[in-house]
């Protein structure tokens, strides 16, 4: 049993797991970003909803970033105060590698997939993965031109995630798809988070912390 949780953008979202049986999920899209009231409230419910209690948890998970600053605090801290208080393993799971893996169960038919977070400006952070997952380019904050990322459209490219419509007039190629209102959701970590579980991956909940990729800037609201 896992509790997957992901705030990493404006998507609040977490979900519960039986192994790859989908148990309860809720989530809020907003602007407002408002994880820090609605998080512990969701886990609750979701708890509640189920016909388990939080001993049957057997661990956590928790979307690591990159993403917003904050979002990503909130869901860590959530995530090490559950941990602490039911004496279980912590597990993180790659923001964008969640994304693109839930994203290649379901668009089938391309070579790479560039899952992107809006970064503000024209930056992005995004990373490329080939059809079974596997990480072709690392996770880094680009800031879109139009020749960004002609070396990998030879290729059948699907680019997907609230920073992808930064793309769409900036690059032109056939090989450029575009899929868009796609947001990490604690759904797409199930069964990655699962394989961890079962290799026993897990973080040092005292000294875990999120994947930032920028330093956070003082005034930058959700940097």
């Amino acid at each position: 049993m896992i509790l997957n949780i992901e705030t990493s953008t404006k998507n609040c979202s977490v979900a519960l797991y039986k192994s790859c049986e989908l148990i309860s999920e809720k989530s809020l899209l907003t602007d407002k970003y408002s994880h820090s009231e609605k998080l512990s409230c969701f886990i609750e419910d979701l708890i509640k909803d189920s016909s388990f209690e939080f001993k049957d948890i057997d661990a956590i998970s928790v979307s690591k970033g990159p993403g917003s600053y904050t979002g990503l605090r909130i869901g860590v801290s959530t995530a090490k105060g559950l941990c602490y208080a039911l004496s279980i393993p912590l597990i993180s799971v790659s923001t964008l590698k969640a994304m693109s893996f839930s994203m290649s169960q379901r668009k089938t038919g391309f070579d790479l997939y560039c899952p992107m977070i809006d970064a503000r400006r024209m930056e992005v952070f995004s990373a490329f993965f080939d059809k079974d997952n596997n990480l072709v380019r690392k996770v880094q904050a680009d800031i879109i031109e139009k020749n960004s990322y002609n070396q990998f459209l030879e290729n059948r490219v699907l680019f997907f995630g609230d920073g992808s419509l930064k793309c769409v007039d900036m690059i032109n190629s056939k090989n450029a798809f575009f899929e868009k209102d796609v947001f990490p959701k604690a759904s797409d970590m199930a069964l990655i988070s699962l394989d961890k579980y079962n290799k026993k991956d897990f973080e040092d909940v005292a000294y875990f912390e999120p994947f930032y990729l920028k330093d956070f800037i003082v005034g930058r609201k959700n940097a």
